[in-house]
């Protein structure tokens, strides 16, 4: 880990004096983590064992040609992950959400509809009140 033997100075009663440095050193050991992760990520190999673990992982069996077909496929996705980590975002702020709209809702008008004989006419089954299907839950 980046920070593991970082020290805080402590007071007296063997507390940190400020809670900001404590959140920082946490906040920065996150981040290591993260990036370890990411890292790890990005330089794993992909082969048959991989694979065999995602199978696993997610209860799907795959035949060689799939599994091929899958460690291309992921191979693929790691070196896009690695041109991304290439692009410098020094001066882009973090984006929260795609556009700025917020809460774009269309106005709430009441307009024209079928009428309910008109919907029930294509129903197979119906009480010419309500639609009926098969039952399919069963006690």
């Amino acid at each position: 880990m980046l920070f593991h033997n970082v020290k805080l100075h402590a007071g007296e009663d063997n507390k940190p004096t400020s809670n900001l440095i404590k959140n920082v050193i946490n906040t920065a050991k996150k981040l290591s983590q993260l990036l370890k992760r990411l890292f790890i990520f990005v330089s794993m190999e992909v082969n048959d064992k991989l694979i065999s673990k995602l199978a696993t992982l997610s209860r799907l069996r795959f035949n060689d040609e799939e599994k091929e077909t899958i460690k291309k496929d992921l191979e693929q996705m790691i070196q896009f992950v690695s041109k991304l980590q290439e692009v410098d975002t020094e001066n882009i702020a973090p984006l929260l959400h795609i556009s700025q709209n917020k809460n774009c809702m269309r106005a709430d008008i009441v307009e024209g509809s079928i009428s309910r004989k008109e919907a029930l006419k294509s129903a197979a089954l119906h009480d010419n009140t309500y639609f009926k299907v098969p039952k399919i839950i069963k006690k």
